[in-house]
């Protein structure tokens, strides 16, 4: 049988300590602000994904990147703009769409057209 460990001695809270760590607001990460509208990345995604929809006529795709800004998000969302079959040949648009702080569409710009089975080439 093993030997008992020793008793490890508890620190004592004050009622000082507690007062202050009650005033304490949760640790951000630095630069990090609240956001009022969209407080996370996937209600972000959600945002972009429905209001583009809405506004093009077409479901996305995907969203294929997201980034939090000072003003908001920006994300951008892939598009089936032309179905094809086989589908590798669909005509896909990858979409920038811009959100504001409280998760409205503020602008969306197609950067780019391209078929489904198309690869990137690296430089």
């Amino acid at each position: 049988m093993a030997a008992a460990e020793p008793a490890r001695p508890r620190r004592r809270v004050s009622q000082a300590d507690t007062s202050e760590g009650q005033d304490r607001q949760p640790s951000r990460r630095a630069g990090s602000t609240p956001r009022p509208g969209v407080r996370s990345a996937a209600s972000a995604m959600q945002s972009a994904a429905e209001q583009l929809a809405q506004l093009l006529g077409r479901p996305p795709d995907a969203v294929s990147s997201l980034k939090p800004t000072e003003d908001g998000w920006v994300a951008q969302v892939e598009v089936v703009e032309l179905e094809r079959i086989p589908d590798t040949t669909s005509v896909m648009a990858s979409y920038k769409v811009v959100l504001g702080e409280d998760g409205d569409l503020i602008s969306y710009e197609r950067t780019r057209r391209y078929t489904r089975g198309m690869i990137d080439r690296l430089p």
